[in-house]
């Protein structure tokens, strides 16, 4: 099957239009490793999230097309692959207005091993749903998004849960000023908009391929890829009383980041961390900081080319050591995108180069499990479906 990626490309970033120098290194001994190679149908093809990890090192992610549902090229699918890179599709989106249909984001896991996710579109309105899916494989659509100023619509982002079972995310659309909300999701599937974004100059517009995070007493945190103070994205908190506070509205230009996307870190000072998909001195990106006090500080600015990353997609992780991981859409020896490495003195290590046959633009994050390992995906790339590639699942060892 010949797919359409560019399509898919618009599809996902329509709306895609400093501090620390430049320093970079090249790897260390790193093991590089394809555990799979989509193929299209009836596996899945293009990869656009992260992966989550159960405690028996089973990986589990989406594709954003392919399978067998009833959509151009496949609704995409949910799939698991083992520690020895055997993949099965545990659940195919069927599209139409019974289903999902294109998810986007990385899945989460309660205790019981089912997962959690959304898709960018189809449901009852066309316009994206939340939902669950068993460890057996059976799916349930916990919402169907209606959009319009009551609801949102064409979730791109994950999933948060908190101890009593309920969901939280963000929508890139719809609501009040149709620039986006934040919303919960409870057990039983009834949905309320938490926040509609207005957009710049006070608040923040169109929460992009974004998750967010909780602290012990409710307060969410999360980043929009534009508003704010000079519409280049802000990062925010929402209290659980609905007030929203700006805690930084990025500049942009070559002083600063600009578009932040992907998932928030926190350590346990309560720093923030994450980047910013474009802006920079060399306007490709930047890793930053961001204090309790709302200082920003960039721990480093991507400059492309074949020694360092650029344009991410994702956000970082961080390890007990205080360093950070991450991956780039673009960049690196062949120019498809890099995993890196950077340290808390801003020191950057490239520790993979894509080069197309082991995937290629990476868009969803990095996961490191307790040894060390990190896992991913590449969206596109790979030996499957020819000269596109449909993506792969790789692991990098220490």
């Amino acid at each position: 099957m010949k797919f359409a990626r560019r399509r898919h490309i618009a599809a996902l970033a329509f709306v895609v239009m400093l501090g620390l120098g430049v320093v970079t290194t090249h790897s260390q001994a790193q093991t590089f490793t394809v555990l799979y190679n989509f193929t299209g149908t009836p596996d899945g093809y293009a990869p656009y999230a992260g992966l989550v990890q159960d405690q028996a090192g089973t990986l589990y992610g989406t594709t954003y097309v392919g399978g067998s549902g009833n959509c151009f090229d496949g609704c995409g699918t949910v799939f698991k692959v083992s520690k020895t890179g055997k993949e099965t599709v545990l659940y195919n989106f069927a599209g139409g207005s019974g289903d999902g249909c294109n998810p986007s984001a990385e899945l989460i896991r309660d205790t019981a091993d089912n997962l959690y996710g959304t898709t960018q579109t189809c449901g009852s309105s066309n316009l994206g749903t939340v939902f669950k899916v068993s460890k057996i494989g059976k799916e349930t659509v916990l919402h169907s998004f209606a959009g319009g100023s009551a609801d949102g619509c064409t979730p791109a982002g994950g999933l948060l849960r908190d101890k009593a079972g309920n969901l939280y995310g963000a929508t890139f659309q719809c609501g009040a000023s149709g620039v986006g909300t934040v919303f919960r999701v409870s057990k039983s599937g009834n949905e309320t908009v938490l926040h509609s974004f207005a957009g710049a100059p006070s608040d923040g517009s169109v929460p992009f391929f974004t998750s967010l995070l909780m602290d012990t007493k409710g307060n969410l945190y999360g980043v929009t890829y534009e508003g704010g103070a000079s519409d280049n994205g802000v990062v925010y908190k929402l209290s659980k009383t609905g007030t929203l506070t700006l805690l930084y509205s990025f500049a942009g230009e070559t002083s600063d980041g600009c578009f932040p996307n992907g998932n928030l870190a926190t350590d346990n000072k309560g720093n923030l961390y994450g980047v910013t998909r474009e802006c920079g001195p060399s306007g490709e990106g930047i890793v930053w900081k961001l204090g309790k006090k709302g200082t920003e500080t960039v721990l480093h600015n991507f400059a492309g080319g074949s020694s360092d990353g650029a344009y991410p997609w994702a956000g970082v992780v961080l390890d007990a050591k205080g360093n950070f991981y991450g991956d780039t859409n673009e960049g690196g020896a062949s120019g498809d995108g890099t995993v890196y490495e950077l340290n808390g003195k801003g020191t950057l290590t490239l520790l993979h180069s894509f080069a197309f046959s082991d995937g290629e633009t990476p868009q969803g994050g990095v996961i490191r499990d307790a040894t060390g390992n990190l896992y991913g995906t590449g969206t596109y790339g790979g030996s499957g479906c020819g000269v596109e590639g449909c993506g792969t699942v790789w692991k990098l060892a220490p």
